[in-house]
């Protein structure tokens, strides 16, 4: 005769037994579910004692949560210190040769977070240290789960997820319905009228190209016919880019930033929507990738530095930030107003997209071998 067989025949012991059964399973469930709040509690405590956290970034929207963060939390100190990508890599392998330990987060692409930091192993899984459950439900984020750039999916968490800017034009001599697939670039009345961004030196466009070379309907094909016979003209200075594309000395432009900027001040300048090609569109970080380094001298203060950046509270502050900035930010969470987001950089619900940020496409070196190769043919084919 089984247990639950022979209780029927004593109904008072099946009751109180039934009832601690169920009061047990109702203590374990909850001590699980508040599991966290015990962690956080101590972390946050923890934190208050060490009294301080530095923050490394690539980028000025870091300041944005800045004062909601040291409102929230007055007994951690906020330091950070604003580089370019270069300068960070620099700095923060410098220190760790010297054996310096002053960093705790950093926040900025995948080169240098995945390419540099990740690669030479100086790193601590960030993956450990969400702890609030807003973070770590994924149903809250994009395509239901977490972004990382490294494989092992721990290292390098991605926060913002935006739609790659490809191209711009002058208003006045471009129609922008005559593109509808980047084979269009390559039509013969486009030859010889294309302006871009020397995609070989830092700057925008690296998300473009990545997805060029990954996608099934371009690849090194199209790569090497538009660096080959499109009769490119490059320039390495963004700028003036985006001033002879102004001032009509070019009618089509590719891989150039603050071309928003410019049509705001009211130049004749508009950005081709990634999203009207059949293609689909490259999905880049701009930026917005974090890690937790090894040794990090505030340990606690780091933790509850990152979950705030990540909670919906700080991924606010972030994206507005970002979009005053210019920069057209779109964060990964969707909890969060998307509405003053510029368009063309917002995601889409049922758009094509194609994520830049991971480990094979992060490296462009095979990209640029594509690259010279088409521009030495179109030179030896010129001369």
């Amino acid at each position: 005769m089984g247990y639950f067989q022979s209780l029927r025949h004593k109904p008072t012991t099946c009751f109180f037994a039934l009832t601690f059964f169920w009061l047990g399973a109702s203590s374990a469930f909850s001590a699980e579910g508040k599991g966290w709040e015990a962690e956080w509690d101590k972390t946050v405590q923890e934190a208050k004692k060490e009294g301080q956290i530095t923050v490394y970034v690539s980028s000025r929207g870091v300041t944005s949560p800045t004062e909601a963060f040291q409102k929230k939390y007055p007994e951690i100190k906020f330091l950070s210190v604003v580089s370019p990508t270069a300068m960070i890599a620099q700095r923060t392998m410098s220190e760790r040769r010297a054996r310096k330990y002053i960093v705790d987060v950093i926040l900025a692409g995948a080169n240098p977070n995945y390419q540099v930091f990740y690669r030479n192993g100086v790193l601590d899984p960030i993956k450990s240290a969400l702890i609030l459950p807003e973070i770590v439900d994924k149903s809250l984020w994009f395509r239901g789960k977490h972004f990382y750039i490294d494989p092992e999916g721990k290292y390098v968490f991605v926060f913002f997820g935006n739609v790659a800017r490809v191209g711009s034009y002058n208003t006045k001599l471009l129609d922008p319905s005559e593109f509808k697939s980047y084979w269009d670039f390559l039509k013969p009345k486009w030859k010889g009228k294309i302006l871009a961004r020397d995609i070989r030196r830092p700057g925008s466009g690296g998300d473009a190209m990545r997805f060029f070379y990954a996608s099934a309907e371009l690849g090194q094909d199209f790569i090497g016919q538009l660096f080959g016979e499109a009769g490119i003209t490059l320039t390495g200075n963004n700028r003036q880019g985006v001033d002879w594309l102004s001032r009509g000395k070019f009618p089509l432009g590719l891989f150039f930033g603050r071309v928003a900027q410019a049509k705001a001040q009211g130049l004749p300048v508009d950005e081709l929507d990634p999203h009207n090609f059949k293609e689909g569109a490259p999905l880049g970080i701009s930026g917005g990738s974090v890690v937790l380094v090894k040794n990090t001298p505030h340990p606690n203060a780091a933790k509850v530095f990152i979950n705030f950046l990540l909670s919906r509270e700080g991924q606010t502050a972030m994206q507005k930030k970002m979009v005053r900035l210019g920069a057209g930010a779109d964060s990964m969470r969707l909890d969060i107003s998307k509405d003053y987001v510029p368009r063309i950089v917002r995601r889409r619900k049922d758009a094509k997209y194609t994520f830049t940020a991971t480990p094979k496409l992060t490296n462009m070196l095979p990209i640029y071998k594509v690259v010279n190769k088409a521009l030495a043919k179109a030179k030896k084919k010129n001369n």
